[in-house]
């Protein structure tokens, strides 16, 4: 019987994650969204540091201040209000004196800084290629604030300013740090506000940038969660009740297919002990102090221990400790 639905087979990568590597996810919801997975199991990640951004050019520079360790120069800043923001960051990153705002810029930017240059895989999801562009500086922004449209040129970014700006990037990256494998991904999360019809030519610049770049470049990869959502699971049950985002079964399944991809067999077999254990820490019995309980958190405390070795499980292992009797 003919199959009634078409399954993609991301098929195994060339260069697989190991539990032990150092992860960093940056761009739209999406890096959240897999960001959290890989938290969640343990890996050592830091999960889109500079809160959601859309577009290629700004998440692209928001990498060039990581690996050069600045702050963004002060016509980059604005107030709204009372609120202190800055052009090349998501409104998460913001205070109430500009003082305090530079302060947070400068410590992320000085964290992020440090962990990627010991990062073996980082993860880029690009969610849109319109852009807006300044009036006054015709800088491109990463948001626009609230502030009036009319100060503001929208535009589609090209595929060869993308390409330009990527290569850039790129050169800096590897001599920052060598070793880096670099993951793109083209967001499923749909811009309602483009309309469906730009909202396509959007996702579609994104897609020939990361093919091309994918051929350019022997390090750089491609992971088709757009393709996966739309393609594979097509359905609405498979989305949230906005009817944009992906449910949490397609997280899940989107996750599935992530780790058949890129995780070692070493990897994979901690993911399925891991699996168990976190189940275990979920549980809530009636009775903590039963013999039968205590029995159970012993056994969790020894599986807690086999796992030690890879990844940290010191605060599990005390909440085990503070329950036993």
């Amino acid at each position: 019987m003919n199959s009634f639905r078409t399954i993609l087979d991301v098929g195994r990568s060339a260069e697989l994650i190991s539990i032990k590597n150092q992860l960093l996810t940056i761009g739209s919801c999406f890096a959240d969204t897999i960001g959290e997975q890989l938290i969640q199991n343990k890996f050592n990640i830091l999960k889109n540091p500079f809160g959601n951004t859309y577009n290629p050019l700004s998440i692209h520079n928001q990498l060039s201040y990581t690996i050069h360790n600045h702050v963004p120069p002060q016509h980059t800043f604005l107030q709204n209000q009372d609120v202190h923001l800055n052009y090349n960051f998501h409104s998460a990153l913001s205070a109430l004196s500009k003082t305090t705002l530079e302060k947070t810029l400068s410590e992320n930017i000085g964290k992020v800084h440090y962990f990627l240059k010991d990062v073996k895989w980082l993860m880029i999801t690009y969610g849109t290629a319109w852009i807006y562009t300044r009036k006054d500086t015709g800088e491109v922004v990463a948001n626009c604030h609230k502030v009036p449209a009319n100060q503001f040129e929208k535009e589609l970014c090209t595929q060869k300013r993308m390409l330009d700006s990527f290569e850039e990037l790129y050169t800096k990256l590897k001599a920052f740090n060598p070793n880096l494998n670099i993951i793109l991904t083209v967001s499923p999360v749909r811009h309602l506000k483009d309309t469906l019809e730009l909202n396509s030519v959007s996702k579609s610049v994104l897609r020939l940038a990361c093919h091309t770049l994918t051929q350019q470049h022997p390090d750089v990869h491609y992971f088709p969660a757009y393709e996966i959502l739309l393609d594979d699971l097509r359905g609405y049950r498979f989305y949230k009740s906005d009817m944009i985002h992906p449910s949490t079964d397609a997280e899940e399944y989107i996750w599935a297919k992530f780790c058949q991809k890129y995780f070692d067999e070493n990897t994979l077999a901690f993911l399925e002990k891991w699996k168990k254990i976190r189940s275990g820490l979920q549980h809530k019995p009636f009775h903590v102090t039963s013999s039968a309980h205590q029995a159970f958190l012993r056994g969790l405390l020894e599986q807690l221990n086999e796992v030690s070795g890879l990844v940290l499980v010191d605060e599990e292992k005390e909440s085990i400790k503070n329950q036993l009797v």
